[in-house]
């Protein structure tokens, strides 16, 4: 399987994935189960993907995934593309919290990842006599 049901019907797990991915992209951080952050996480990565290339039809499947909440895409396209322009993926984090109590699911922290990844220093080794 390609995806993960998460316990819903095909139009609520798409609302529902879209919905969390606007909240992770707005508000930068969420607070969720360790399931639906897996799943997430491959949206948000896929949409800032659409960001960086920032030609008119990624912008429009951008807009068609948010259901044309052009505040989401202008973040996206404006803000979110300039600070991972040179990061190639992996633009979230998970973080494990606790388990819920209740039904002692983990919940965790989805967050973007703030800083750029470090770029490798060349070290030259020292040639032999």
């Amino acid at each position: 399987m390609a995806y993960r049901k998460l316990g819903r019907d095909n139009k609520h797990r798409k609302s529902m994935l879209s919905n969390l991915t606007r909240d992770v992209i707005m508000k930068e951080r969420i607070e969720t189960t360790d399931t639906r952050a897996k799943e997430v996480r491959k949206f948000v990565d896929k949409m800032i993907t659409y960001g960086k290339k920032g030609d008119l039809v990624s912008r429009r499947l951008t807009l068609a995934f948010f259901h044309n909440d052009t505040e989401v895409v202008n973040k996206i396209f404006n803000d979110l593309a300039k600070r991972y322009e040179k990061r190639e993926g992996g633009y979230t984090q998970i973080l494990k919290v606790a388990e819920r109590r209740g039904d002692n699911s983990l919940m965790v922290i989805l967050r973007l990842v703030e800083e750029s990844k470090p770029e490798k220093k060349e070290t030259k080794k020292a040639e032999k006599k």
